[in-house]
């Protein structure tokens, strides 16, 4: 039995989060929810005055009603404050207008193939000749060829031109890019050529994190200098400094595959391995001085935030920094009891600061699995002890060396038996979120873990010994430049091994999905609603384990119905879906023909998809729709869908040398198509279509499709064709009364069969 007026935050977190989350779903447009904030928290007060003069459960507990009521709002009242595009200076009610703006450099550079990406925060804009004042957050991406420079954090740029609105997905189930940047105060994106900004100051947002970004600058120069091999360097800053911008996308799916993605990012395991470091060498070698603990609290957070300050104050660094200062400080009031309640109280004020972070996976991951790891695995450790099973293999008469031997494997079994206990423990409470985000299972995570884990622990500390021993050999080389190469042979050694230990896990998760190739399981498609649910299945089995009630059994199976009936329903949904789908794909000519699970693809510009195409344009709709083994064609070779071309006038004239593409047509289940990608031919009698398709931007006049196809034809501009053909067509069109649809800027074009 809780009780709960000893672990209060228990209430007041979940209740701040569903305040939060209720208006990330419900949408910022509410009035104000402060004045229901202040008025429920004024009830609960006299409520509670009332039950402390006239005591009874009634006035009590209405007062704690109210109470978690004020929280809930609360939290609404913080998202709302939080939400940037509610002021009235925002971005968006002058993007459109904007003929220039001055922003600042205030995230991370990411460095991609082609680009480099960061985010810009405005200060000011220029509309209709006059600078005004104005905030909101711009994502845009920089091109680098011709050696523009990476953007640094700090500088201020001079930008010509207006953002646009971030795009909406523009294919079935594609990842919500726009939510995404909602979610952190960004609204508009823009690409930006290098002619079109200029630098013009350098004043950081914060000179701290400007510091911090340095400083992890020069430590990853460190790794840089002494770890050659590119894959174990990438490594190496991924895994002491969290900086993965050169990670090849070969390692970064490996450790996917293996459910071992969490060792590449700094966060709750490298604080958590420097707090227990820190905390063992503290207790035995001043564990028994005067004071020891308070001033080990001082001693504890001044490490754990001196860290998160060498690593670039990242958001998964301070969030586990903050995690973990807060069991500091319960520790130092012999609050231990109260683990559930700290981290409640840790991700409250979290909360509190950024209430966005409710919809962050790190935050989300980071917290469900400490709670679990704190709940689960003392409990799963228990079912096998380990040191009574060898000991209960000792004899008297059995030599010294073998009762030791039975000793020394009783201790390895139960190392190992804990970190199983461990890895199980994480797993349960985070799986449902790595169905929903990720899509995928790795069924090998126990075997990855079980090495990888231990492994890179082991490295963290050996990492973060090269990185103090190389600043304590730097002071002597700097006033003894002769003894500078003696000095540095440690280091290098030290490096030697960091180095090895990093070839060694990774050659062990490489080995183990070439062993397993089938042990992950994909394209795994769970609605947010069936998420909860599992939750919910969870909570109630955790519950019933706890206190042997029927009547978490019996919640346990109605969740278990409503998720497979959920299921269900989504299927029987889906079966009969018939669907014609024009992709947006950048550059490609792309459609998709849906039968209920059952798709085919064409790529009729006659290049196959890439896996990254496929992967984040196709890949989530098929998820979604469960897809099974679906068909991808090539320029309509073996494809189902039965077609006949027609030559246009380019294809038929014999002197040209390249040959463009015949007109082609095509006819699916009642629905009529046709497929033009060079210059249209007189039509000796017009073809009535329901859908046209325009490729490469078709050399065609708007009356003569209207004459050719029919005058209800739907237009539909691939993203094959270039912006400007685009709008040059598209005001011809609608003058004509034909309904062209751009899927660059509307999305992927659906459309049905007739009479589906």
């Amino acid at each position: 039995m809780i009780t709960w007026a000893t672990f209060p935050f228990l209430r007041y977190t979940p209740a701040l989060i569903l305040g939060i989350v209720a208006c990330l779903v419900l949408g910022a447009g509410w009035p104000p929810a402060w004045p229901g904030a202040l008025g429920l928290a004024g009830a609960a007060g006299a409520l509670l005055l009332l039950a402390v003069r006239r005591p009874g459960p009634a006035a009590t507990d209405a007062a704690g009603l109210l109470a978690l009521l004020a929280v809930a709002a609360l939290g609404a009242a913080l998202a709302q404050r939080a939400t940037e595009s509610r002021r009235a200076d925002h971005l968006t009610h002058v993007a459109a207008q904007t003929e220039a703006y001055e922003a600042v450099v205030d995230d991370y550079t990411v460095a991609r193939p082609a680009t480099y990406a960061t985010t810009l925060r405005v200060r000011a804009v220029r509309v209709a000749g006059r600078w005004r004042t104005a905030t909101g957050g711009i994502r845009v991406s920089v091109p680098r060829a011709g050696g523009v420079p990476a953007p640094r954090y700090g500088e201020v740029w001079l930008v010509r031109g207006h953002p646009d609105p971030s795009k909406a997905p523009l294919n079935p189930g594609e990842f919500d890019y726009r939510r995404y940047l909602a979610y952190h105060q960004v609204y508009h994106q823009q690409f930006i050529h290098p002619d079109q900004y200029r630098v013009v100051a350098t004043r950081p947002p914060s000179y701290l994190v400007a510091i911090s970004m340095r400083a992890a600058a020069q430590l990853d120069g460190v790794f840089k200098h002494y770890i050659k091999p590119k894959r174990e360097y990438s490594m190496a800053s991924a895994l002491v400094l969290g900086i993965k911008d050169d990670v090849d996308a070969e390692t970064k799916q490996a450790y996917a595959a293996t459910g071992t993605t969490h060792i590449m990012a700094v966060s709750g395991l490298q604080v958590g391995l420097l707090f227990g470091f820190m905390t063992w060498f503290l207790r035995v070698s001043f564990g028994r001085t005067r004071g020891f603990r308070y001033w080990s609290v001082g001693v504890g957070l001044a490490v754990i935030w001196a860290y998160a300050f060498l690593t670039g104050l990242s958001p998964s660094v301070l969030r586990a920094a903050v995690m973990f200062s807060f069991v500091i400080v319960g520790r130092a009031l012999e609050r231990q009891d109260g683990i559930f309640n700290t981290l409640a109280v840790a991700a409250f004020c979290l909360l509190v600061y950024d209430p966005f972070l409710v919809a962050d996976v790190g935050f989300q991951l980071s917290f469900l699995a400490v709670l679990s790891i704190v709940y689960l695995q003392p409990r799963i450790g228990r079912w096998f002890d380990a040191h009574a099973y060898f000991a209960n293999r000792q004899r008297p008469w059995q030599p010294p060396v073998v009762q030791r031997a039975w000793r020394g494997a009783g201790w390895a079994a139960d190392a190992v038996w804990q970190a199983t206990a461990l890895s199980l423990a994480a797993q349960v409470a985070t799986f449902p979120l790595g169905l929903y985000y990720f899509h995928q299972f790795p069924l090998s995570f126990l075997l990855s873990n079980l090495v990888a884990v231990p492994i890179s622990s082991g490295a963290v500390y050996v990492g973060l010994g090269l990185l103090v021993l190389k600043g304590l050999v730097a002071l002597p080389a700097l006033a003894l430049p002769a003894a500078a190469p003696v000095l540095d042979y440690l280091p290098q050694a030290v490096a030697w091994v960091f180095e090895r230990m990093i070839l060694l896990f990774n050659e062990y998760i490489f080995w183990i999905g070439r062993a397993l190739p089938g042990a992950l399981v994909r394209e795994i498609h769970v609605t947010a609603g069936q998420t909860v649910l599992v939750f919910g299945l969870l909570g109630a089995w955790l519950a019933w384990q706890h206190t042997r009630r029927l009547g978490w059994l019996g919640a346990g199976a109605g969740l278990a119905v409503a998720l497979a009936g959920s299921r269900v329903a989504e299927a029987r949904a889906g079966a009969p879906l018939e669907e014609f789908v024009v992709y947006s794909i950048p550059r490609r000519s792309v459609v998709g023909f849906w039968q209920g699970a059952t798709a085919e693809f064409v790529a009729a510009d006659s290049l196959p998809l890439s896996e990254t195409e496929r992967t984040y344009r196709l890949l989530p709709g098929l998820i979604q729709r469960g897809a099974r083994a679906p068909a991808c064609r090539v320029g309509w070779r073996g494809a189902a869908v039965p077609v006949r071309r027609l030559a246009d006038a380019d294809s038929a004239n014999p002197k040209f040398y390249l040959k463009t593409s015949p007109v082609v047509l095509a006819r699916w289940h009642g629905l009529r198509l046709g497929f033009v990608s060079g210059r249209l031919a007189p039509a000796a009698r017009p073809t009535p279509l329901d859908v046209l398709v325009l490729r490469r931007n078709a050399r065609v006049a708007p009356e003569a499709l209207a004459a050719a196809f029919g005058p209800q034809v739907q237009v539909v501009f691939d993203s094959s064709c270039k912006s400007w053909y685009v709008a040059r067509h598209d005001s011809a069109l609608r003058a004509l009364g034909l309904r062209p649809w751009d899927v660059t800027a509307q999305g992927a074009f659906r459309r049905r069969p007739p009479g589906r």
